[in-house]
């Protein structure tokens, strides 16, 4: 009886532990999240006072952009954020399968994304709107402005995909390792985190760019 005990205390000793270790977890990746938020919000501020003061020429500007590619890309995100979370929902009823099919298909889509950008981008560069070209130099300073803001901004984001598309990748190896199980999820559960916050960012940069004309 008292080894039954004994072995009972242990168990609950180590749950309690991990409980923790995962609290512990969840606090870091909110406070990272806090982090990338103010760096986002400083370039939202910085966005607003430029519009204030070139509202025309950001309107301009906007008009230049491809609303349609934009759209795209706003789904496509929006998708591969419910991917993201049926993917975590998945691992915590032990369909592992399922949960690495999800998250595959949010990798691809987080690809697509990237693609459609790289296709939008190479057009703006082919008409020379781009940070130091000769035709966006010759244009009003508002409107070179809002493209300085468009590449920042955008490629910012970009660069955050990016690192979710690695971060991601790694959770799938994870996954195929047994790393992360039906008990044992938090890193799954942060990297959804992070990828919620890219998808969230983007929410608020379509209609700042593509949606004010």
């Amino acid at each position: 009886m008292s080894e039954t005990i004994t072995h009972n205390q242990m168990e609950h000793i180590h749950t309690e532990h991990v409980h923790r270790d995962d609290f512990g977890a969840k606090i870091g990746m909110w406070l990272f999240l806090f982090t990338e938020l103010l760096l986002f919000g400083g370039l939202f501020l910085l966005y607003m006072a430029y519009r204030l003061q070139y509202s025309h020429e950001f309107h301009i500007g906007a008009r230049e952009l491809n609303i349609g590619i934009g759209t795209f890309n706003t789904i496509i995100l929006l998708t591969s954020s419910m991917t993201m979370a049926l993917s975590i929902a998945a691992m915590q009823r032990s369909r592992k399968g399922l949960s690495l099919f999800l998250l595959a298909s949010t990798i691809a889509l987080a690809f697509g994304f990237l693609v459609n950008k790289f296709f939008e981008w190479s057009a703006k560069f082919g008409h020379g709107l781009y940070p130091g070209s000769e035709t966006l130099l010759g244009k009003p300073r508002g409107e070179y402005l809002f493209y300085g803001m468009y590449y920042a901004m955008t490629g910012l984001h970009a660069i955050h995909v990016i690192i979710g598309m690695i971060i991601l990748t790694f959770m799938f190896v994870f996954i195929v390792r047994n790393s992360i199980t039906s008990t044992n999820y938090i890193k799954l559960e942060n990297s959804g985190l992070y990828w919620h916050l890219v998808d969230l960012i983007w929410i608020f940069l379509f209609p700042l760019f593509y949606l004010m004309r």
